[in-house]
């Protein structure tokens, strides 16, 4: 999605930037981010511009922005604040103009509320918020991401194969997809390489049997929901009514009653 925003926008013609902040340490973070000059610490051999440089007048995404500790936090406001930077070991103030996109998985109004955020920064990043929703409530997406990384990964890898069989194609579709795309990705490329035949089959995939996708709770009319929600419970609570009565704050008559009811 951030490739797709940066591809349609008037910066298009300039750099895009990524980097996934939740893999940079405290100890390279202003290097990786402002950049440093030679000689400032024991292995700058040579001055290095720092991703915010890189992506002037294009585009910067952070990813997994939710895992930058708070003292990182603190350094990144600054210049979103006032677009300057200094490069670590120099007194120069740089100036960049940067469009920022970020993306997290986790819940940073939470992570607020949890002190594990600062809320002037998430306020400064939230200017405009996309929501994503996770790839098994986009079932009709899932073939169109899978040809995607095939046509992608197979051309690197050179092989023979002509695609997916139509079984393998049902089983990405009913699998629940907790890893979303990156999971996705990580299948298909590893289907790639274990492959045999002409076409990645079921077996080639490495998720046994698929698991059960939940509907959004959204879609389904209240006598569908409430069934839904008794099942799960009864699931849960390995078939045992009383303590999936009190999980779902009934009484165990008053649940035995719905369970008695025949579904429509």
């Amino acid at each position: 999605m951030a490739h797709w925003i940066h591809a349609h926008s008037d910066r298009a013609r300039r750099s895009m930037v990524t980097v996934n902040t939740g893999g940079l340490s405290e100890g390279v973070f202003e290097s990786e981010v402002f950049g440093h000059v030679r000689g400032a610490f024991t292995d700058a051999k040579a001055d290095r511009a720092g991703c915010f440089e890189l992506a002037h007048e294009g585009t910067l995404f952070l990813d997994e922005i939710g895992n930058l500790g708070i003292r990182e936090q603190a350094k990144l406001l600054r210049i979103i604040e006032n677009g300057e930077l200094q490069r670590v070991g120099s007194s120069k103030v740089r100036t960049v103009d940067v469009r920022m996109l970020t993306a997290t998985n986790v819940e940073l109004h939470e992570l607020v509320q949890q002190g594990g955020f600062r809320e002037d920064l998430l306020y400064r990043l939230n200017t405009v918020e996309v929501r994503l929703p996770p790839l098994r409530d986009r079932q009709e997406d899932i073939p169109l991401l899978a040809r995607h990384f095939f046509e992608h990964l197979n051309h690197r890898y050179r092989t023979p194969l002509h695609g997916f069989d139509n079984e393998a194609m049902a089983v990405l579709r009913d699998h629940s997809w907790p890893g979303n795309v990156r999971e996705l990705a990580h299948v298909v490329e590893r289907s790639i390489l274990v492959a045999t035949g002409s076409h990645i089959r079921s077996g080639d995939l490495g998720l046994g049997p698929a698991s059960r996708r939940d509907p959004p709770l959204e879609t389904l009319r209240l006598d569908e929901a409430e069934r839904y929600l008794i099942q799960r419970a009864m699931e849960r609570h390995q078939g045992n009514v009383t303590r999936a009565a009190e999980a779902l704050g009934l009484s165990r008559s008053a649940l035995y009653r719905r369970l008695q009811q025949p579904e429509p």
